[in-house]
């Protein structure tokens, strides 16, 4: 779902559209690198001067100001025109993974057909020259590294591109043992890695084996000189009482739970996309109207905080879906379990027999409760 200012953000690539082929479409940030007001505002100016400087043919210097708003707020937008001065300057690897990621987050706006073509050849061209590596590592959240180099997170969001040639390949992740693979990859060809992570060991449970080993002979000599179990004198054991029948009361209260859950789940999001239809449909009507939403004009500025409004309302009843489905899933779950968990057999009865060997006597008393 799109932030506020990701949808300002957009209305501003649509009054740029008709410029040079840096012109900026609509970004969609990840929320956990949405940046604060303040690092967004630098963010926006470097991108800016990065912007005249392109369209100057200064590459260098709009490379080192495309850099660092991708550093401070990293969106689509400065990825398609980082990943353009990249092409331009033949840094092939680097420019791959930029537009790979433009790519990826490529805005539903018609507007922007025109240069999702020209990232598209693009991307085709500077991936012609370089290795793509697509790796998975077992354990979600370990640290993938290629030749020492941190790239990412599992599960990798794309490729990782690099030079022909051979690469190492690792994964890392605290309580999990490391995991490396070296591969080679030509130019212009794709590579798989899988780095399978086990569990680390500990030192106890490492010597876990010996004490329980330990323990059992000791259990095996104490036991020499007593009868078998089944040889032994005392009375007769009585017949278990038979296993009461399963209440059947908590399956149908979460299951009930879990319908309800259904239900709210399935109601939020129809609210949900139908604000969001409302808000895409604002956004076309301004487009359409030559406007945009960074610094409205007062014509303007009702139907933009409509936008905002609607957005943020598909956002919150989208939320809500989410938790709704989760519980329904939960107590699906739990339903499921009771019923097919088997019930432990129980015993009333008891038998005491008694017990001779060479080190004296005792009773033992046999049941289960």
């Amino acid at each position: 779902m799109m932030t506020c200012r990701s949808l300002a953000l957009l209305f501003t690539a649509a009054t740029v559209i008709a410029a040079p082929e840096i012109a900026a479409a609509q970004p969609v940030a990840p929320r956990e690198a949405s940046a604060s007001a303040d690092a967004a505002a630098r963010a926006d100016a470097s991108y800016r001067r990065g912007l005249r400087l392109y369209s100057d043919g200064k590459y260098v210097e709009a490379e080192a100001e495309l850099q660092s708003a991708w550093e401070l707020n990293p969106t689509f937008d400065v990825a398609y025109n980082l990943g353009n001065t990249k092409y331009q300057l033949k840094k092939h690897k680097e420019a791959a993974q930029y537009l790979s990621h433009a790519l990826r987050h490529w805005p539903l706006m018609k507007a922007a057909a025109k240069l999702k073509t020209t990232a598209e050849q693009r991307l085709a061209e500077s991936r012609a020259q370089v290795g793509a590596l697509a790796v998975k590592a077992g354990a979600p959240g370990a640290e993938v590294l290629v030749d020492g180099k941190a790239v990412g997170k599992a599960p990798l969001e794309g490729e990782v591109f690099v030079e022909p040639g051979e690469h190492r390949v690792e994964a890392r992740l605290e309580g999990y043992a490391p995991a490396s693979q070296t591969v080679k990859v030509a130019k212009g060809g794709p590579a798989e890695v899988t780095l399978a992570m086990a569990l680390a060991k500990s030192e106890a449970q490492e010597t876990a084996p010996v004490a329980n080993a330990a323990e059992g002979a000791s259990a095996s000599s104490a036991g020499a000189g007593a009868p078998a179990a089944g040889l032994a004198p005392g009375g007769p054991v009585e017949p278990a009482s038979p296993p009461q029948p399963r209440s059947w009361v908590p399956v149908i209260a979460l299951g009930a739970a879990s319908a309800v859950g259904l239900g709210v789940g399935i109601g939020m999001t129809v609210a949900s996309n139908a604000a969001s239809d409302d808000a895409h449909k604002q956004s076309a009507a301004i487009i359409q109207g030559r406007g945009q939403c960074v610094k409205p004009e007062s014509s303007w500025a009702g139907p933009c905080e409509q936008v905002r409004n609607d957005a943020s309302r598909a956002d919150t009843l989208g939320n809500v879906a989410r938790v709704a489905f989760i519980a329904s899933g939960a107590f699906a779950i739990a339903a499921a379990t009771y019923v097919l968990w088997p019930k432990p057999k129980r015993s009333e009865s008891a038998v005491a027999l008694p017990m001779v060997h060479s080190d004296g006597a005792g009773i033992a008393v046999m049941g289960a409760w």
